[in-house]
């Protein structure tokens, strides 16, 4: 029920945000008609179409979003017509000829004046086709959920209470613009003339909308940010992540609950399928990950240490691999990267989440500790306290009557990606390219599933990145449609990786970096070389920058010099 109110209230709020302004007119042009069989109508065709199209964008793949894409069109042209005919008596006759005679034919049937009702329902739709309400703490929340947790009646309910919000806030405004509509023609006697300002707005709305200034000048032009309102609803309703527990020598573990079903993985590897029932007597590490997360690769050597070191003292180690983009969900690419990292105990494929959701998860990397009972005992998100760690899992397996354990703590002495990161507080932020989660972008407005041309600006300001060339932005990726297009970004780190993979053909990808606009000479990654050559063979993290003095800030350059590679994603060292 709190997810709900939160839902509607986020959907209210909807009225203050910038990417509503073209849509208003939408709705004031209907202003001086009844409310329930004009406004009403309207307002439900548009909350019905937007939930249905945000559910099936958020979990319904690429092919959803590009339909949207085409019922905009569409759309843009129905609103179109529509302020023609505001502005054009003669017009609006011309067009409304066939509807007029449809009407009478269903006044005949049914002794009722329907085509009001239908074509208020159908600008619904329309508008409905058009509103794409600015991505706020809220609707990011509910469609990062959806696109988590798959298709299901509680999405769909999520999406049409937030479209329900929003419907209740224009309809106050119609039902406001309603009087102070007939005000303007009473006291002025200038209805025609009102009539034709709103074509006009109707026309300078569809203009805004084809043009992206929906989603891009008006946002950063509005005073009206609802960011933070929305996010402090959200900080309010939604639980807050269990805390890392602190640990005092000599006190026994506390009991966290009973581990969950592992019977929800898709595939295993390295082992027949386990089960908490199989796993009983036994002291069991989860260690949820995914193989192209840096923190996940920087952990794993003391995953694997752990694994070699106690095998033989009744500890078990599973690796849970659920997915953070699409690729990560082939087991093939998931078999090859399993071989490449060297991880011998068993992996658990989780592409539905299956185990993420009945663990709770929320974080990669994070570690679960089960006694022998079968029992949660402790947890650790993210790198760091492996001692701590080590310290729990020896714990653990004396209660279960292990005696000789060896000593000491693991050291790992990883090298290149999974080598332990700088600690620098002021490194750039992990920085997603797909317009679904891209941050920080420069040089415009991301066009969404369609092919451009980008100029990168003349300067970046820290953290900032651009595109130059011809690329295709995707909800989780850009994929490069012309030779020699480039990624920049001014970053602070030892290490720069980025997420990459050669194009659908599966042909290699040859690229240039560049640091500061020079080869990086011994600044390079372990997958670059001193004059910053390097290739995309596969769908994995690269490392391209590893600064041998220091972590300042420094430009990032890299040029691709064959087509089709995919980005997904930045993150530093």
């Amino acid at each position: 029920m709190l997810v709900l109110i939160l839902a509607y209230l986020g959907g209210v709020l909807t009225i203050l945000s910038p990417c509503i302004l073209p849509v208003l007119p939408f709705v004031f042009a209907r202003s001086d008609r009844p409310f329930m069989r004009n406004g009403l109508p309207m307002l439900l065709g548009m909350a019905l179409t937007f939930a249905l199209v945000a559910t099936l964008a958020a979990v319904g793949g690429s092919w959803a979003i590009h339909a949207n894409q085409y019922g905009r069109v569409i759309a843009m042209a129905v609103l179109a017509v529509l302020g023609l005919t505001l502005l054009s008596a003669h017009f609006a006759e011309w067009v409304s000829r066939p509807f007029v005679a449809l009407g009478n034919k269903l006044t005949q049937r049914s002794g009722a004046d329907n085509d009001s009702v239908f074509s208020a329902a159908a600008l619904g739709v329309a508008t409905g086709l058009l509103w794409a309400p600015c991505a706020g703490p809220i609707l990011g929340l509910l469609l990062t959920g959806a696109a988590l947790n798959g298709a299901s009646v509680q999405t769909t309910l999520l999406l049409l209470t937030y479209a329900a919000g929003a419907a209740t806030s224009l309809g106050l405004a119609l039902l406001i613009g309603g009087k102070v509509f007939a005000l303007m023609k009473r006291s002025l006697g200038t209805g025609e003339w009102v009539r034709r300002a709103l074509g006009v707005l109707v026309l300078a709305g569809v203009a805004a909308i084809a043009l992206g200034l929906d989603t891009g000048l008006l946002t950063r032009l509005s005073l009206a940010s609802t960011g933070g309102i929305e996010q402090q609803l959200v900080n309010a309703v939604r639980p807050a992540p269990a805390p890392q527990p602190e640990l005092k020598a000599g006190e026994p573990l506390p009991v966290e609950g009973e581990m969950p079903s592992l019977a929800g993985a898709t595939q295993w590897f390295n082992s027949a399928p386990l089960s908490t029932q199989s796993l009983r007597g036994k002291v069991v590490l989860v260690d949820f990950w995914t193989y192209s997360c840096i923190n996940c690769i920087r952990a794993l050597p003391y995953v694997r240490a752990w694994a070699d070191k106690y095998k033989d003292h009744g500890l078990v180690v599973i690796g849970v691999h659920a997915p953070e983009f699409a690729f990560e969900k082939t087991p093939d690419n998931v078999a090859k990267a399993i071989g490449n990292l060297g991880v011998n105990y068993p992996v658990a494929l989780d592409n539905d989440y299956a185990i993420w959701k009945g663990f709770n998860n929320e974080y990669w990397p994070a570690h679960y500790f089960i006694d022998n009972k079968g029992q949660i005992r402790h947890h650790h998100f993210g790198e760091g306290e492996y001692a701590q760690s080590e310290d729990v899992i020896r714990q653990l397996l004396t209660e279960a009557g292990q005696t000789n354990l060896p000593g000491g703590y693991v050291q790992p002495g990883a090298k290149g990606a999974e080598a332990a990161g700088s600690g620098d507080p002021d490194r750039s932020p992990e920085t997603y390219v797909g317009y679904q989660r891209a941050a920080n972008f420069a040089g415009g407005k991301l066009a969404n599933d369609d092919a451009w041309d980008y100029h990168a600006p003349a300067a970046l300001s820290s953290n900032q990145w651009s595109l130059a060339g011809r690329w295709t932005v995707h909800h989780e990726s850009a994929q490069l449609e012309q030779a020699g297009g480039h990624i920049v970004y001014r970053f602070r780190g030892r290490d720069l990786h980025l997420v990459l993979g050669p194009g659908n053909d599966g042909k290699a990808v040859r690229f240039r970096v560049r640091i500061d606009g020079k080869a990086p000479g011994a600044d390079h990654g372990m997958d670059t070389d001193a004059d910053g050559n390097g290739s995309v063979t596969e769908q994995r993290l690269y490392q391209l920058i590893r600064q041998a003095n220091g972590n300042g800030e420094r430009l990032f350059d890299i040029e691709f010099l064959d087509p089709g590679v995919q980005a997904y994603a930045f993150t530093f060292g």
